[in-house]
């Protein structure tokens, strides 16, 4: 189901992007990409790949060498994938939408947090696939699963303590580390997770954001027989 473009906040170029995405369900990686545009009110189109459908191949054929979703293509025809080339990109194209902390100092540390993401936490990703359809009840999560909640805590207290205040966000205003960090917390709460309280409230402002729960009423809207990534253990509806 193809989500609706944003709106054009004032100063950004009226020229729009095309996004190409995964079922918003289970593409933790689409989701990530389709929140830089969606966030910052950068203009876009929504176009859906076949991850699950088996057709993704074919439909990236003409975004080639681009493989893999998400992968976005600017008004100029330039195509970018990879997430962490697309946040860059976008930030370059538009300073003025804030997609980066404003202070030298926290935008450092958030571009830190981001490339750790990018490229960390791979027993999290390996065992707790996103979905967004329940809450898992009674998921035993393993050691090395605990060690990458455990190096969450570590860098969002860090982050907040010095960077975020009192709000909800991790350098205080919505940034590319909050949009990074997204599906994480989908996977916190669709497998309840163990963490800490201020890593849970950090998880409930992700679940309560309004574009996030936009992501996951269009994922609602596709049924699947077999569902990816489906585990033999009791759920719960998710926590809204």
């Amino acid at each position: 189901m193809p989500l609706a473009v944003s709106p054009v906040r004032a100063n950004v170029p009226t020229m729009t992007y095309d996004l190409f995405i995964g079922d918003q369900a289970f593409s933790s990686w689409s989701l990530r990409g389709w929140l830089m545009f969606e966030k910052f009110g950068l203009p876009f189109r929504t176009h859906m790949a076949g991850l699950h459908d088996g057709t993704m191949a074919e439909d990236l054929a003409p975004l080639a060498p681009a493989r893999l979703v998400p992968v976005m293509r600017t008004p100029e025809g330039t195509v970018v994938g990879e997430t962490l080339a697309m946040a860059e990109t976008l930030a370059e194209r538009h300073p003025e939408a804030g997609l980066w902390p404003e202070d030298r100092a926290a935008r450092a540390t958030a571009r830190w947090l981001v490339s750790e993401m990018h490229a960390g936490f791979g027993a999290l990703r390996g065992d707790c696939p996103m979905q967004l359809l329940k809450a898992y009840q009674g998921f035993a999560a393993s050691d090395a699963v605990k060690a990458d909640l455990a190096r969450l805590e570590t860098l969002w207290t860090y982050a907040r303590t010095q960077h975020g205040g009192a709000r909800p966000w991790l350098f205080g205003a919505y940034s590319l580390a909050d949009v990074f960090f997204a599906p994480v917390a989908a996977r916190i709460a669709g497998y309840d997770l163990p963490v800490g309280p201020q890593a849970h409230a950090y998880v409930d402002a992700h679940l309560a954001d309004p574009a996030f729960r936009k992501w996951r009423a269009a994922g609602l809207a596709k049924s699947y027989d077999p569902e990816p990534y489906a585990l033999d253990l009791p759920s719960g509806p998710w926590p809204e």
